[in-house]
């Protein structure tokens, strides 16, 4: 199920970064009191009650002219309303109400997504509560007290949040399809791949970076079987970006790998991978979603017998924390190896789904614990009761054990190889939970 996504949007300095670290309950942002110090988009993982929803906070406007803050306000204001399922915007009460917040709220307004407007700053209630009724004037809704710096109404705002999320089950969830997002930098060819599988132009393709600025679903057949290919706007180094729009990009990819059971991360051959490549594969792997590294222009590369070597072990270098990743090495300008990845769709989305037996599991785990007995401490062993799967997409393990303390991840690394070489779950990561339980006679 996808989580829904919510952005914080507001002028510089109002404490968009300071209520993103409050909700997310830790320091991810950058907090300076100089406008523009949040450069990149930051999102986290956040749990309120029974929700769970992805957070996103958006960079500060960094206004050369009035002219340019009105037109950076404008696209930040817009993309938020595009991509964002509840949109929070956050004003100053100690500023007060200012032109540009009346310029955002005329946009919000018109949107369909729902709004919370946050009044921040309000470090006492008494002393302020008569100035945020000023905010009523924006014609937005009820504005919502807190201060992000000590804490303060917060619950209400978390409230207010996720009173607008979706309670019933929406037909996108109960589509079967199997979703592959096409995910990378821009201009790695990521509409051109779609472009091929299709066989029409349907994604404009373009040599200008970034020219894909909105996840676009497009289903396709093969061999009988349908599948919905997302295609994402590409993400950009830091250094390279100069339009607030392109800032944007990590929503949309967050947005996509969230919806998707298999992550196509497209890697340029001719630039090789990088620690953006890196970066976005990460994203798919910390969600736990299946993962293909498609390396495409590969008919621009002179090749030897060595080359595909060469290049399978410095991505895996830089790839190393997904070493159960599937590579293939296409051109979607000449189409080869395009379909061969339909192939290897199918067999990541087999393996993210599979399911083994717990006495075959525990079979494993017998011969495993015998040939590497298990980590001691202080006179202390290890012992591992049983392990059973709990979940799939990914597959999911829990390990019941003696004491918690004395399972090291690498001997949990240790088990979750030689799982790998009986089953080989290709191109899908593995989640293991760690329970105590008392030793039982």
């Amino acid at each position: 199920m996808s989580r829904p996504i919510v952005a914080i949007v507001g002028r510089p300095n109002v404490g968009k970064s300071t209520l993103f670290n409050a909700l997310a309950g830790d320091r991810i942002s950058i907090v300076k009191d100089t406008p523009g110090v949040t450069r990149d988009r930051i999102y986290a993982d956040v749990t309120w009650l029974n929700y769970a929803f992805t957070m996103i906070d958006t960079g500060g406007i960094e206004p050369d002219s009035k002219d340019i803050i009105l037109s950076q306000m404008r696209e930040q204001a817009q993309i938020a309303i595009d991509t964002a399922d509840v949109i929070v915007f956050i004003t100053d009460v100690k500023q007060g109400l200012v032109d540009a917040d009346s310029k955002v709220a005329d946009m919000l307004r018109r949107s369909k997504k729902p709004v919370i407007l946050t009044v921040n700053k309000v470090d006492s209630f008494q002393k302020y509560q008569a100035d945020t009724y000023e905010f009523y004037n924006l014609g937005i809704g009820e504005p919502i007290p807190i201060s992000a710096a000590s804490r303060l109404g917060l619950g209400d705002l978390l409230d207010k949040v996720v009173s607008h999320f979706p309670s019933e089950v929406t037909e996108e969830e109960e589509d079967e399809r199997p979703r592959v997002a096409i995910v990378g930098k821009p201009n790695v060819g990521k509409s051109s791949i779609i472009n091929r599988i299709i066989g029409e132009n349907r994604v404009i393709v373009s040599s200008i970076a970034g020219t894909t600025r909105d996840a676009v679903d497009t289903p396709v057949v093969r061999n009988g079987k349908e599948y919905i290919f997302i295609d994402t706007a590409g993400l950009r180094r830091k250094s390279k970006v100069k339009e607030e729009i392109e800032r944007f990009s990590i929503i949309r990819t967050v947005s996509a790998v969230e919806r998707a059971d298999v992550v196509v991360v497209v890697i340029d051959a001719t630039e090789g991978v990088t620690e953006q490549d890196a970066k976005i594969a990460g994203i798919a792997h910390e969600r736990g979603k299946g993962i293909i590294v498609a390396v495409n222009k590969w008919d621009a590369i002179e090749k030897t017998d060595k080359t595909i070597y060469e290049h399978s072990n410095r991505m895996k270098d830089v790839l190393s924390f997904i070493p159960y990743a599937e590579y293939l090495f296409i051109s979607a300008k000449s189409g080869q190896r395009v379909e061969k990845l339909f192939e290897t769709i199918d067999v990541v989305i087999q393996n993210h789904s599979l399911r083994i037996a717990t006495g075959v599991l525990n079979e494993i785990l017998m011969e495993a614990t015998a040939m590497q007995q298990p980590p001691s401490d202080k006179g202390k062993r290890l012992r591992i009761y049983y392990m059973t799967q709990v979940a799939v997409k990914p597959p999911t393990f829990v390990l019941f054990v003696n004491d918690k303390e004395l399972m090291h991840f690498s001997y949990t690394r240790y088990i979750e190889n030689r799982i790998r070489e009986t089953f080989g779950f290709k191109g899908t990561p593995l989640k293991f939970i760690v329970r105590e339980r008392k030793d039982e006679k």
